[in-house]
């Protein structure tokens, strides 16, 4: 789902350009994007919980999307604030290289951003995997503080 706000790149294919609107890093990566397609993809999936929760966590993975894309070195910059302001942004601090777009993404270049990537955020995926302290407590059985 994180990478729902890429499908933009298929724009290219119908001509509309990178710094369009609905260009790549456009629209799809805006907050405004992230509520609407988070709030729809949270009612699509029959998660147990409560649904607000499930839309808070949607959206959120969505919305980090375009803020890591702010964090590279390339391309036009991301439309964060659409459909009030079409401007272009970035970070001041971009520490991560831009990843090449399509079939590139097997190269050398793509590989080693890859790379790059996974161990940037290897700690986040660890941290998203580990079982949730319910988990961990019954696994062990009920504690004794009597003893």
């Amino acid at each position: 789902m994180s990478l729902l706000p890429d499908l933009d790149v298929v724009a290219f294919r119908f001509g509309i350009p990178y710094e369009a609107p609905f260009g790549h890093r456009g629209a799809s990566h805006s907050l405004v994007a992230a509520l609407v397609a988070g709030t729809l993809v949270a009612l699509a999936w029959k998660r147990p919980g409560s649904l607000a929760s499930t839309i808070a966590i949607c959206v959120s993975v969505l919305a980090t999307h375009g803020l890591l894309d702010m964090l590279t070195d390339g391309g036009e910059g991301v439309a964060l604030f659409w459909p009030f302001s079409s401007e272009r942004l970035f970070f001041p601090w971009q520490p991560l290289s831009v990843a090449p777009i399509g079939r590139a993404m097997l190269s050398w270049q793509g590989l080693s951003v890859l790379a790059t990537e996974s161990l940037c955020f290897s700690p986040l995926l660890a941290f998203g995997l580990w079982p949730p302290i319910s988990l961990r407590v019954s696994a062990r059985g009920p504690s004794r503080i009597d003893e």
